[in-house]
């Protein structure tokens, strides 16, 4: 995900076998005994719950330093949203809210188990747990289901943020399926709805990780009569343990507890504060300082402070011990365009990669303990990781001779001009472009960088490929984090041909590899998983063939918990704190 969804914790395929094992769990929803023991101190809340707090009467405070791509639950692509939404929204499963390792169990949420797979993986059934409601007190049913599926996945000139796996991966209709807002037939025949708790999905072939896919809150039912549309994220009817009471675009939103939620009715999350705040659009070196003097909670982005801010944390004590220094699981990297000249020719990319001085990048990042110098698409904590570089240089230092070759072989001999995208609210992310644009300058590529806001840098920028093209800009600051931790969850969004998309867009290299399409598919439909875990070093390496993307940084986000939180811990699933149950003793 931008660093959308960031799954961390490397994963066995023990463990994978372990998930798949786990499609007959019970239907109760996820408990926490085996929640490892309270700590402080630095790095705590990696690996232990910090703060633990009984006190459910305080208000929890988060700034974000942009807007959302959206709250919507059909709508949004980003991490910490995705995270964030498990308050209000409810997917058929989620990631378990524990500390370590154990929060990349997925158990069942809306759903009363896992799936039941049948037809060879072809079909997928799921049972709702009986008699929930909405935060407005009407039924929570399995159409709704369907109809968020619907929504999210097959109105893009609607909604234009999230994935499209369920698209891709769902029987096709005939004639095919115009969306829930034109289409007046009842909706896609790909999913049944028997009844009101029981949802079935008729799959094109078998797809391993279908389980994971459902935990996205693409999922989060949506009933129909209430749905506005594009507008829907200004009214939000609830399913989770959190309702809206007010929501403003470009300033932010109040939630309250939801009066139709309970724990007792399996739903996995809990209701640890009396309010909980969201204020957009502040600077991100203000939320660090407001951080670290306890007048908010947390940054919801999730994506570490800023570079400006890690020396007074780290270098003060009592500062550092409310720190947790959190492996996100994202790659930094920069996305060239395979369709911007003179981009679109290989030899020119393989320049770019051999003149990026990464040691230099990293530095400007906020050095060392931000992430470790990468070299693969897959971050060594996602299954099918391989230790390999295709274009080495001295010290990761850049090789200014090799890059001037390549220019050369593509007919550039002197360099070239070329856009340089990066996002305007995040200073880090500047910091590396700018550190870039220098190692390019060296070897004669003239970068210029152009900035625009994370909430539209997807719909409206760096993510519709009009604007990328109209704009010169081919080479993107990018940060993505797997969906789910397998490679097929990490890889199919960002390099796979068939998600390129005129607006939401994040294969941002718009690459369109056969070898890698292919690669991709027959993998997932593989029963072998070992076989599968193969196929995803294999495709990381193509894409690196390829040279459509240069891997920055294995990344790590210097996290900062006020003491005032309460309940605190990183989960593995999105790399960044759990929201799900977090309070505040204020």
């Amino acid at each position: 995900m931008q660093h959308r969804r960031s799954m961390s914790g490397m994963i066995t395929l023990a463990v994978i076998g372990a998930l798949a094992l786990s499609a007959c769990s019970s239907s109760k929803g996820s408990g926490s005994s085996n929640t490892p023991a309270a700590k402080t101190g630095y790095n705590a809340a990696n690996t232990s719950l910090v703060n633990a707090s009984t006190n459910k009467n305080g208000t929890v405070k988060y700034a974000l330093s942009s807007t959302p791509d959206s709250l919507d639950p059909g709508n949004t692509y980003y991490a910490w949203v995705w995270d964030f939404s498990r308050l209000y929204a409810s997917p058929l499963t989620t990631f378990k809210p524990v500390p370590g390792n154990d929060s990349l169990t997925l158990v069942p949420n809306l759903a009363t188990s896992l799936g039941v797979p049948s037809d060879g993986g072809k079909t997928w059934t799921y049972h709702l747990r009986p008699n929930l409601k909405y935060s407005d007190g009407s039924p929570i049913t399995a159409a709704d289901v369907k109809y968020a599926v619907e929504r999210s996945n097959y109105a893009p000139d609607v909604f234009s943020n999230g994935p499209t796996y369920f698209n891709a991966v769902l029987a096709q209709n005939t004639p095919a399926y115009a969306g829930p807002y034109k289409d007046k037939t009842g909706g896609l025949k790909s999913i049944e709805t028997p009844d009101a708790t029981t949802i079935v999905f008729h799959l094109a072939s078998a797809f391993a990780d279908f389980d994971y896919l459902v935990s996205n809150p693409q999922t989060a039912p949506v009933p129909q009569a209430k749905d506005t549309g594009a507008n829907y994220v200004k009214n939000i009817i609830s399913s989770g343990p959190y309702e809206f009471k007010s929501y403003t675009d470009s300033r932010g939103a109040v939630l309250v507890p939801n009066p139709n939620w309970s724990a007792a009715s399996g739903l996995v999350g809990a209701q640890n504060s009396k309010e909980i705040d969201l204020t957009f659009n502040q600077e991100q070196v203000s939320i660090d300082n407001d951080l670290m003097a306890g007048n908010l909670t947390g940054d919801v982005a999730g994506a570490g402070t800023a570079a400006a801010s890690q020396p007074k944390i780290l270098n003060d004590a009592t500062l550092k011990a409310n720190a947790d220094d959190a492996l996100s699981g994202a790659l930094s990297y920069v996305a060239m365009s395979t369709k911007v000249k003179p981009l679109d020719n290989l030899d020119c990319r393989k320049a770019v990669e051999y003149a990026i001085d990464k040691v230099s990048a990293q530095n400007a990042y906020g050095g060392p303990n931000r992430g470790d110098i990468a070299t693969t698409v897959l971050p060594p904590n996602v299954v099918g990781y391989t230790k390999y570089d295709d274009y080495p240089t001295p010290s990761n230092s850049g090789d200014v001779a090799k890059a001037k070759d390549e220019l050369t072989k593509c007919g550039h001999p002197s360099g070239f001009d070329i856009g340089l995208s990066a996002r305007a609210d995040r200073p880090n992310e500047i910091s590396m472009a700018t550190s870039i644009q220098a190692s390019l300058k060296k070897v004669g590529i003239n970068a210029t960088i152009q900035q625009y806001p994370s909430g539209k840098y997807f719909s409206d920028f760096a993510g519709a490929p009009a604007f990328v093209h109209s704009h010169n800009i081919g080479l993107i600051m990018m940060a993505w984090a797997a969906d789910w931790p397998t490679g097929y969850g990490f890889l199919d969004q960002i390099i796979a041909g068939d998600t390129i998309k005129a607006s939401g867009n994040s294969n941002l290299s718009e690459l369109n590899d056969p070898t890698v399409n292919q690669l991709l598919q027959q993998a997932i439909q593989n029963t072998d998983a070992s076989a599968r875990v193969k196929a995803w070093g294999q495709v990381d390496k193509q894409v690196m063939d390829d040279a459509a993307i240069v891997p920055m940084l294995y990344r790590k986000d210097l996290l900062y918990r006020p003491p005032s939180a309460t309940n605190v811990f990183v989960t593995a699933a999105y790399g960044m704190y759990d929201y799900l149950t977090i309070g505040s003793t204020s």
